[in-house]
């Protein structure tokens, strides 16, 4: 059967139907004109349009058809049953294209026009040919819509990238772990109009970074079990999707939707980004999934370098005061021995080598008048201490102990009393966890007369000229530990060829790598076997013993060693 050729009517509808078609760019506002067209021209009540989307021919657009819903797959069946009575393919598929299926699908239903129900072949060929130009229009359209879609996607990546690096110039511009976290929460919060979001960081030894707006997750600061529920996880994950456990209930309970893990610079997780909803509750994609991850990515770097930073300039600081504590320190120590004692008849050395920059021994050698009524002799004060401690506070620590013994030596009738008085002050202006092992030797040197007061110090040790050997034992509490004890003396006088050795613990107790202490046995091995050299010579002995004993170990104790030898 032979076509009928288009009457001068109907070309003149297709020819006004292709502007309109050609002419919009919107794909709905086509789709909309094509079946208002086709619909009216044959009077139909019922209508449909069907588009091909990924290989599955869907519903697009419905008129008088309200079984049937937009989105849902074309089925035919369910069509005809609705009362769709004619399908037309829109753009049927070329033979050069790999598609087995048209470009769309016009659905219609009965004519409305009296004594025309059924769709003539006139119109048929005019809707076929009207189709075809549709098709067209159609593909162009769908053109135009995915430039567009590619277009703003193209907007976005340049909008996210903008925002990159601008929070990397921001970034860069800090170095304090408070600033790093509110720059980045501004611009994950502007980025969706977040009205619900919050940041929380830690790094042991630092304050933890903490941002919150309208939710509150400062609880995870405390709690193990939630933080260790961080490990393992994406790089963002919907708190919906997190396993079962106290992280999920904490963020669930804050009303959170997206978390964003903060790695630590030591590899793990260090803190996390809790996100809300989306205005509109619009979900959160892929792409915003890759765009959060990667501002979180640059902001745990800064993080990281913030709080290396802190580290450095606390390490610079603890490096200054050790500097300065050890210049106190060693103006602390006397730049020489009292005359009383180097030309009395007497040879006195002494050598302190700390196990840091800056130790907590102290040795003084201080002139005393005696009180009065107590013959008048010149006196010596000899003492070596350890103070409890390391660095700047141990060194004003030594230097109040210092100061103390220097004010009362002299006013107190005897090295007890002295002992007693330094103590309570001591207490009274240190805190309680400061104190004072200290050896006290007062000497007589024109007669040799000795006291000994040892206020928690180690034994220190006299061996007589005849080879005998005595240990100086604690007489009482450490300085400045507690108040109101009292102190008792050891009395001796020194005789020719009598050696002193006034020592801290770091002597005795120093180990080999096997963990043994050097000793008080190997101490006094050496003094007896240098009994005819120096005190110089002695104590260079001590120190030159401890080195091979101890061999590679470190030092870990600071080492203090006077030596009185009576001529």
């Amino acid at each position: 059967m032979e076509k009928t050729p288009l009457g001068a009517s109907r070309l003149e509808a297709l020819i006004e139907s292709a502007h309109l078609l050609h002419g919009a760019r919107d794909l709905d506002e086509l789709l909309g004109h094509l079946l208002r067209s086709v619909m009216g021209r044959l009077l139909m009540r019922r209508g449909l349009i069907a588009l091909e989307r990924e290989e599955t021919m869907r519903l697009v657009l419905l008129r008088g058809l309200p079984r049937l819903a937009v989105g849902n797959v074309f089925d035919a069946a369910a069509a005809e049953e609705s009362g769709i009575e004619l399908v037309l393919p829109i753009g049927a598929p070329s033979a050069q294209s790999a598609k087995s299926h048209p470009l769309g699908l016009l659905g219609l239903g009965r004519s409305g026009r009296p004594g025309r129900e059924a769709v003539g072949e006139e119109e048929k060929d005019f809707l076929r040919a009207q189709l075809g130009l549709a098709a067209s229009g159609i593909a162009n359209a769908r053109v135009h819509e995915e430039s567009q879609r590619l277009n703003r996607r193209l907007d976005q990546k340049v909008q996210d990238l903008s925002s990159l690096l601008d929070l990397v110039r921001g970034l860069n511009s800090t170095l304090e772990a408070s600033d790093v976290a509110q720059l980045l929460m501004l611009t994950l919060a502007g980025r969706w109009m977040l009205r619900r979001s919050a940041l929380v960081a830690w790094k042991p030894g630092h304050p933890p970074a903490l941002r919150q707006q309208g939710m509150d997750i400062g609880g995870l600061l405390g709690d193990e079990d939630a933080r260790s529920g961080l490990e393992g996880l994406p790089d963002a994950i919907a708190v919906a999707d997190l396993p079962e456990g106290a992280l999920k209930e904490r963020l669930s309970a804050a009303r959170g939707e997206l978390v964003l893990p903060i790695q630590s610079g030591e590899g793990g997780v260090g803190g996390l980004i809790v996100l809300g909803p989306r205005p509109g509750q619009r979900p959160y994609e892929a792409a915003d999934l890759e765009f959060g991850a990667g501002l979180v990515a640059q902001a745990s770097v800064a993080l990281a370098n913030a709080w290396h930073f802190r580290e450095t300039l606390e390490k610079k600081k603890m490096e200054r005061e050790l500097e300065l504590a050890a210049s106190i320190q060693a103006n602390l120590f006397p730049s020489e021995l009292p005359p009383l004692v180097t030309e009395g008849g007497y040879d006195v050395a002494v050598r302190n080598r700390p196990a840091r920059q800056c130790g907590g021994d102290y040795y003084d050698a201080l002139p005393a008048r005696a009180p009065s009524g107590d013959g008048g002799e010149p006196r010596v004060l000899l003492c070596v201490a350890d103070v409890s401690g390391k660095g700047l506070p141990a060194a004003l620590l030594m230097s109040n102990m210092q100061a103390t013994l220097r004010a009362l030596l002299g006013r107190l009738p005897s090295l007890c009393e002295l002992a007693a008085q330094a103590s309570e002050l001591l207490f009274a202006t240190t805190a309680a966890n400061k104190y004072v092992t200290a050896a006290l030797l007062e000497l007589t040197p024109s007669s040799g007369a000795a006291r000994y007061v040892s206020a928690g110090h180690t034994d220190c040790l006299l061996l007589r000229a005849s080879g005998e050997e005595v240990w100086l034992k604690s007489t009482g509490a450490p300085l400045g530990l507690l108040v109101g004890v009292p102190y008792t003396d050891t009395t001796f006088a020194l005789g020719a060829g009598d050696c002193m050795a006034l020592f801290s613990d770091g002597v005795t107790e120093a180990q080999n790598e096997a963990g043994e202490d050097f000793g008080e046995a190997r101490l006094c091995d050496i003094v007896r076997s240098s009994a005819g050299e120096s005190a110089d010579v002695v104590v260079a002995r001590i120190f030159d013993a401890i080195d091979r004993f101890a061999s590679t170990a470190p030092q870990f104790d600071d080492i203090t060693v006077m030596v009185l030898k009576k001529l």
